[in-house]
């Protein structure tokens, strides 16, 4: 598909060959759509899903792009290709698009954490790819992505020690499968949840396809696969990216993520402890003109994934000095976790590499 060669504002930069893996996703749409609000510069666009929505149409840029199916020599003459599916999948697939001679922007898990190969937030580290040694970039976790943005700026003035954090994520970080159980499970209606509630009273609860407790009306803290030290995959990813992007392997990191009954937009909370003291003024004029990010500190200073989703920037608030330790910081960050914590970073990234 040619929608024809469409420059970024303020921009000469000559329009791009570009392939989107996983494009009938939850991220891959929202990429598709990212691509056409930022005016990325396309000159051709491919758009690859599995083969039960191979000849699907997608819109895109007042016209239409036709999904195809991963197959040999399908990457050939693009330029950027972003991927967003499975790990074994990346894993396959990632190494055939570096070949042809693209570069990839990696939405999988599959790369983060290969040395070789930088784990960027647009806003925190794009300096980071300048180097690509394998031709590949990886997207952080999407919580990580949206907590980075706010620590960045604090980490830089007053170097991060130590985060507590825990997580409130959404169901979208499941994909369409969770978001689908979680619309099953609030139709069973208040009535079957009430006999729910009485049964579950020290008795087991029914399991759904994605997670073995109810969600809707509930909270589940076990988010990701339970790995090393009880510790979730979910929590030693934000342990480990968060290092890796902020550059220091000192900082002491201890998370608890929680999966909660909404359906898009991450949020948290977290305990941080700078190499020095930090006061709740000074974190206020760092956050305030930190770039991608909204420092909500007037009416109740309480942003909610609902306000946070479907725009651009991660959203910060109960900003507050920590009683118990004194040049501590308190604060909850929410972001869009399909939007910014996916597929507006790897636009962002694409856009880097192309400039």
């Amino acid at each position: 598909m040619n929608p024809g060669a469409r420059g970024v504002p303020g921009g000469t930069v000559p329009p791009v060959r570009i392939g989107v893996v996983g494009a009938t996703g939850l991220v891959g749409g929202e990429m598709l759509r990212i691509l056409e609000e930022r005016a990325f510069p396309v000159a051709e666009l491919r758009a690859y899903a599995s083969a039960r929505s191979e000849g699907r149409k997608l819109p895109f840029a007042g016209g239409e792009v036709t999904c195809e199916v991963l197959r040999p020599g399908c990457f050939d003459g693009l330029d950027i290709v972003v991927v967003d599916v499975d790990d074994p999948l990346a894993l396959e697939w990632v190494p055939v698009a570096t070949a042809a001679g693209a570069r990839v922007v990696d939405n999988s898990a599959a790369y983060r954490m290969d040395p070789d190969v930088p784990l960027v937030v647009a806003e925190v580290n794009p300096e980071d790819l300048a180097d690509l040694p394998k031709g590949v970039a990886s997207c952080p976790n999407c919580t990580t992505m949206v907590l980075v943005a706010a620590l960045a700026p604090l980490h830089r003035a007053a170097g991060l020690k130590r985060m507590v954090v825990s997580t409130y994520q959404s169901v979208s970080g499941a994909g369409q499968p969770g978001m689908r159980e979680l619309e099953e499970q609030w139709t069973k209606g208040a009535g079957e949840w009430e006999a729910l509630r009485r049964a579950g009273a020290g008795g087991p609860l029914p399991a759904g396809q994605v997670w073995s407790k109810p969600i809707a009306g509930n909270v589940i803290p076990l988010a990701g696969s339970v790995k090393e030290a009880g510790y979730t995959s979910e929590e030693w990813k934000l342990v480990h990216e968060t290092r890796k992007i902020l550059h220091d392997d000192s900082i002491a990191v201890t998370a608890t993520c929680v999966r909660v009954p909404v359906f898009v937009g991450h949020a948290m909370t977290a305990n941080l402890e700078f190499g020095r003291p930090v006061s709740r003024a000074e974190a206020v004029e760092l956050l305030s003109s930190a770039p991608g990010v909204v420092l909500v500190d007037g009416g109740d200073g309480a942003p909610t994934p609902l306000e946070g989703a479907g725009i651009d920037p991660v959203l910060v608030g109960r900003l507050r000095e920590d009683p118990s330790r004194p040049g501590c910081l308190d604060l909850w960050v929410t972001g869009d976790n399909l939007r910014k914590g996916a597929a507006l970073n790897a636009v962002q990234m694409a856009e880097v590499m192309i400039a």
